[in-house]
């Protein structure tokens, strides 16, 4: 299994989401986007490489993968390195990608 690392501003995400569907939906779908967004953390550790590259090609960021949350409408963003995951984001499908994700690096 890779080790994940997740930057700073995707941590601050998967809080920030969390307490989003938890203020919409209340305690039990915050709860259900909490483990769906674990579980694809746990699923890019052992499968990095299954992530699509799809964004990163088209945002033209060489690297940048992307898993999604399994049933809600946000994924993971992230790279792969020899040693590590790099954990980027974790962003809504309905935010605009290409100008969040124009500053990101697989070397930050």
């Amino acid at each position: 299994m890779t080790i994940a690392l997740l930057r700073p501003l995707a941590e601050a995400d998967l809080v920030a989401r969390t307490h989003y569907y938890r203020r919409e939906g209340g305690d039990a779908l915050g709860e259900r986007f909490f483990d769906a967004a674990v579980a694809a953390l746990d699923a890019i550790t052992r499968m990095p490489g299954a992530g699509s590259p799809r964004v990163g090609v088209v945002c033209d960021i060489p690297g940048l993968r992307v898993r999604r949350v399994v049933g809600l409408p946000c994924s993971w963003f992230y790279f792969v390195t020899t040693d590590q995951v790099d954990i980027v984001r974790l962003l809504a499908d309905s935010q605009d990608l290409p100008s969040i994700l124009a500053d990101v690096t697989d070397d930050a």
